[in-house]
């Protein structure tokens, strides 16, 4: 691939990918190549308010730039929230941004770009609902079969990044660190994770409910159930674990996840964060394929039945069998398994928060 021309290296960059948590994870390593080529350039991530805690003091961004799609999403309706919308786009084109690098590849994110003004506009050739239209320089990733994180390096290779390897920071500090010590009991624990967005992919709650006391016995870990305020209900069905959900923000959600002895979660935003922390982990996939969705580099970390069904990506399924049928047994087998190969090393294993 010939990498993009720049006449003079990019001062201002702009990078497009405003959700969901999981998408946002996967988008930090293309930060660190771009930080890493151009060291002085100001580099801005245009976010959902609901992911800006993942980037929000990043020691490798400059400004997170909040877009509030649902609020926008009502401009056709409200005089006084276009007028929001169009003084969001001024504000963007104000920014006199060199490079944009769309990693949403919509309608939406394509316009956004276009709307900046920026002499150079990147994004995936294959760019769902003709957001290709809007990009000086489309960028061929592959097949939706590959990881999302292999299509987002591609692109930066395109802008002439160097591959190497694969590096997640986080913007999380001492504070945060400190935060969740004051939420957890004071030996090692697990973390189970049983929301996810679609109900779907919700390993049944009461085998996250049966591990508890497995987990206490077997590896002497307590139990924190975490997750955001829309997982409180489930947290009130696994008893014997100290319920966190909804009372962490994003930042200290990945203090809490750095901690963890074992993370147990469904296919989830911080499901990925745990992989990119390379926590000891046990995943249950049913719908989805973990190849295209899974945690990076880690599938040795997902468990999930062979059934003829799956994976069918319905958000929608009258019998659930890929879920349904998964007892704890192979859940408890993989964990330690993975608490053998990553536990040892567990403070080695912590991704850097600084720069490189």
């Amino acid at each position: 691939m010939t990498p993009i021309e720049f006449p003079s290296p990019p001062r201002r960059i702009l990078i497009i990918k405003p959700s969901a948590i999981g998408d946002v994870v996967h988008a930090l390593p293309v930060l660190n190549l771009l930080r890493r080529k151009w060291p002085e350039a100001h580099v801005s991530w245009l976010v959902t308010p609901a992911c800006a805690g993942l980037l929000e003091r990043h020691p490798q961004l400059d400004e997170v730039i909040r877009f509030d799609r649902k609020e926008f999403g009502r401009g056709w309706r409200s005089p006084r929230v276009a007028l929001d919308l169009l003084r969001f786009m001024w504000s963007l084109r104000a920014r006199r941004f060199d490079l944009v690098v769309d990693l949403q590849g919509l309608f939406r994110s394509g316009w956004m770009a276009l709307e900046t003004f920026a002499p150079v506009r990147v994004g995936p050739a294959n760019a769902r609902e003709g957001a290709w239209l809007f990009y000086t320089h489309r960028v061929p990733t592959g097949t939706d079969e590959q990881h999302a994180i292999e299509r987002y390096l591609t692109i930066a290779q395109a802008l002439g990044c160097e591959r190497g390897s694969v590096e997640f920071h986080f913007a999380m500090d001492d504070a945060d660190r400190a935060a969740v010590a004051a939420m957890v009991p004071g030996g090692p624990y697990a973390v189970l994770m049983p929301g996810a967005n679609w109900a779907t992919k919700q390993w049944p709650v009461e085998r996250f409910a049966a591990l508890v006391e497995p987990i206490r016995q077997r590896f002497g870990l307590e139990s924190v159930v975490a997750g955001g305020p829309d997982v409180s209900a489930l947290a009130k069905q696994i008893p014997g674990g100290v319920d966190l959900t909804g009372k962490t923000n994003l930042r200290q959600l990945v203090a809490l996840l750095e901690r963890a002895a074992l993370v147990v979660a469904n296919d989830s935003g911080p499901m990925h964060i745990a992989a990119a922390l390379g926590r000891p982990l046990v995943t249950p996939y049913g719908p989805t394929n973990p190849v295209r969705t899974g945690p990076f580099g880690r599938l040795d970390s997902v468990v999930r039945l062979d059934i003829p069904c799956s994976p069918c990506y319905s958000r929608r399924c009258c019998h659930q069998s890929c879920l349904q049928w998964l007892t704890i047994d192979p859940v408890l087998e993989l964990a330690e398994r993975q608490m053998k190969l990553r536990g040892s090393d567990a403070d080695d294993a912590r991704v850097p928060l600084g720069m490189p």
